[in-house]
């Protein structure tokens, strides 16, 4: 297929542009396969807009007499307007970009064309794998081994290739165990605690069914990881009612009777598509900008996303409690184990590891419990808050993630190597990237479609050191201990750096934090006997609106 397929007109003459930070410019807009560009009149580089168009989520067209407005709603919840002369015209660029930025096709989406001159397709893609993951357990304890099961994902198609499992569990086991978990998804290592030695492994929901049916090798699986403990913890991220329910169509949980030494807790977490309509109302509160107070709080406590936020980081919180307090060693499920699962073992891992809190580490934990681990980003993240398309797959569980990650650094601005312009970098290329991380919906699909070779990797690129200085948290204090969150309301706050990114008044958020860097980028060359270079900073048009030719 050709992108001018779908190009009705290229260009067009004196369209006016109106967003965010910026007085309404006139130029000339043109219609690419991949980017919406328009370049002012007057030259000047800076004044222009160039916009990936797989982040627009939606646009809504209005023609009256002779000319026509496109308005244009992107997936990291920008909204802007084109004006443009024509009501011909007008129609003509409103369906182009309805199509150009709708396509499925992953080798026709840009991470396959970006060819920046800094990066190149050679060595390595990723920060991590599970062979290095390995190496780093076998260090310190032998009751672990790396097992190629999965080595053509016949095993489980969301799984990677190589997993780590109890030494003394063979590939027949494991094989016959996976086929008794919802898509393959058998119990494997996810975190190792130095500590103490305890683990958490996360998996799918058990297919139980109606009639509590059982497998031994499932149960031969778990009995490994117990190793002479009292007690383990399975952390189910449902409720009792939604798992009882789930054995009507063929799941269930984990039974008393047969798993001994196992404790069962359940937790309802959300997930799917009431995830994601709690989204949508959020994004439209925010963006009503008409309301009065006691309006304004009625729409965001029936959004219910900070609610969504405090069980996930409480329930991260108890399988926290349970590895380092109580030493035990614990499992996550939830149904499908490809989101509540990976948000929690993510959020444990930061609570408790202080690798995982610094920049690289943190990079290389979503690497490992999101890309590797299977999360579908394709499906989750094919519409944001403000597409008119009927809801399928579409679920925010990774922006819901982030958003926790920032709770935790509000909580503890020391503690995280990494501050806010991070997650939001994160937040804005899950949608809509000139990178590869996170196309398709598994490595197994990664794979088929040569995206590891055909595209640059989103994590290289920002742990490199030309960008860390971006990232950075200049107060970053390194701590060997937990960082245990708080979840009473009053502790939890509405990510505002997000939900309103395009408001004026985040720009002098944008502002203090730049001071707060250059002054202890300062103080830290004065206390070094050296003079003080500061920062480089990016004071142009935020980032979602450039992206490299």
């Amino acid at each position: 297929m050709e992108f001018s397929e779908h190009i009705k007109t290229a260009n067009i003459e004196n369209v006016v542009l109106s967003r965010p930070f910026h007085p309404p410019m006139t130029g000339t807009l043109c219609v690419t396969g991949h980017h919406l560009l328009l370049s002012g009149r007057d030259g000047d580089s800076s004044a222009q807009l160039l916009l990936l168009l797989r982040n627009i989520d939606a646009i809504e067209k209005r023609t009256t007499g002779s000319s026509g407005t496109i308005t244009i709603k992107c997936k990291d919840l920008c909204v802007f307007q084109l004006d443009i002369p024509g009501m011909e015209e007008c129609l003509n660029i409103a369906s182009s970009i309805e199509a150009l930025s709708s396509l499925e096709t992953v080798t026709e989406m840009y991470p396959f064309f970006h060819r920046p001159a800094s990066l190149n397709l050679q060595g390595r893609w990723g920060l991590s794998s599970p062979q290095e993951d390995f190496v780093h357990i076998q260090a310190l304890s032998d009751r672990w081994r790396l097992s190629q099961v999965n080595r053509d994902y016949s095993v489980c198609p969301s799984y990677p290739t190589a997993l780590i499992v109890p030494r003394r569990v063979d590939d027949e086991t494991l094989a016959k165990a996976a086929k008794f978990r919802q898509g393959g998804r058998f119990p494997v290592l996810s975190y190792y605690h130095r500590k103490n030695g305890k683990v958490i492994m996360r998996s799918s929901q058990p297919l139980t069914g109606a009639n509590r049916k059982r497998c031994k090798e499932d149960e031969l699986l778990l009995q490994a990881v117990v190793d002479g403990s009292r007690l383990c913890y399975v952390i189910d991220a449902r409720s009792t009612q939604l798992a009882q329910q789930a054995r009507m169509t063929g799941g269930g949980f984990e039974s008393k009777s047969n798993y001994t030494s196992w404790k069962r807790l359940h937790r309802n977490m959300e997930r799917g598509k009431v995830l994601q309509e709690s989204l949508i109302k959020l994004a439209e509160a925010c963006s009503d900008q008409s309301h009065n107070m006691d309006r304004w709080l009625s729409k965001l406590e029936n959004s219910k996303w900070l609610s969504h936020v405090n069980a996930a980081l409480s329930t991260a919180g108890l399988v926290a409690e349970c590895v380092e307090r109580e030493g035990c060693s614990v499992l996550v499920h939830g149904s499908d184990g490809t989101d509540t699962t990976l948000l929690l073992t993510t959020l444990t891992q930061l609570i408790l590891e202080p690798h995982s809190r610094t920049l690289t580490g943190f990079l290389a934990l979503l690497e490992r419990e999101w890309v590797q681990a299977g999360h579908p980003f394709q499906q989750r993240c094919a519409h944001s808050a403000y597409s008119h398309a009927r809801l399928r797959h579409e679920a925010p569980s990774f922006l819901l993630l982030l958003d926790c990650v920032w709770q935790l650094g509000l909580q503890f601005p020391l503690a995280m190597e990494f501050g806010e312009p991070l997650l939001l970098q994160l937040a804005q290329d899950a949608y809509a990237s000139n990178f590869g991380t996170f196309l398709c919906n598994s490595d197994k699909d990664r794979c088929a479609l040569g995206v590891k070779q055909n595209t640059h990797c989103l994590f290289q690129f920002l742990s490199s050191a030309r960008e860390r200085a971006r990232f950075t948290n200049p107060l970053f204090q390194p701590t060997e201990l937990a960082i245990w969150p708080s979840v009473q309301p009053q502790s939890l706050q509405l990510w505002r750096g997000l939900f309103f990114r395009w408001t004026q008044d985040t720009q002098y958020l944008e502002e203090a934090r730049e001071e707060i860097r250059n002054l202890v980028t300062q103080s830290r060359g004065r206390g070094c006997g050296r003079s003080a270079v500061p920062m480089e900073t990016d004071d142009s048009v935020p980032s979602s609106w450039v992206v490299d030719c």
